[in-house]
């Protein structure tokens, strides 16, 4: 059998001309096989008929296998012949015929440096996206920390309005007077507790003298 696989009729078939016609061969050469030892089989029996007759089973297997020798020697000379039609006139796809899936590069050629050249094309895209989509991660992470940055300057102007609101309690409406006042008080409020833990302190060694 010759060996000579097709790439394009297998991309057309799914499988190798060659590897079909294999199958075949193979196929062919079992029921031959088979036939021989069924022929064989009825010879014995016929055999039984004939108490007398001389021909012994190992006889008949010598025979069987000399005719099955030259049965192969012929089948091999027509099924190379039929191989060869086969491979020429059914499993040959023509020179001028494309595939369905092939007819768009008819359609669009490209010579080896116009792909080359859309190849790399397209890695500069993609390495433009990936820059572009962690430039917008990076905006992204920026405006949570401006988000951040916002609550708690919304918190320190609360903090403010309600400073205010209590400086205009106590009749201070303007601010350097009410950061004035609120410095009075504070150093008042020390005052106060510096004097509490004096007593604290005092209290505490008159109760350890008793």
């Amino acid at each position: 059998m010759a060996v000579n696989p097709m790439d394009y009729e297998a991309q057309f078939f799914g499988f190798t001309p060659q590897t079909c016609m294999l199958r075949v061969y193979i196929a062919f050469q079992d029921y031959l096989f088979e036939t021989m030892l069924v022929v064989e089989s009825v010879i014995l029996k016929k055999l039984d008929g004939f108490p007398d007759c001389k021909i012994s089973p190992f006889q008949i297997r010598k025979s069987t296998e000399k005719f099955l020798l030259f049965m192969k020697e012929h089948f091999e000379k027509l099924f190379s012949k039929m191989e060869e039609v086969l491979l020429q006139l059914v499993l040959n796809i023509p020179k001028n015929v494309l595939l369905p899936e092939d007819k768009v590069h008819e359609q669009y050629p490209y010579s080896k440096e116009q792909f080359q050249a859309l190849q790399g094309e397209i890695q500069q895209l993609q390495q433009q996206y990936r820059a572009e989509a962690s430039a917008g991660q990076a905006l992204r992470a920026e405006l949570e920390e401006q988000k951040v940055v916002g609550a708690e300057l919304e918190k320190i102007l609360q903090w403010f309005d309600g400073l205010e609101n209590i400086c205009r309690e106590h009749g201070t409406s303007n601010f350097k007077e009410s950061f004035v006042f609120l410095t009075e008080n504070s150093k008042k409020l020390q005052d106060v507790l510096k004097v509490v833990e004096e007593k604290s302190k005092n209290i505490k060694k008159h109760d350890q003298l008793l």
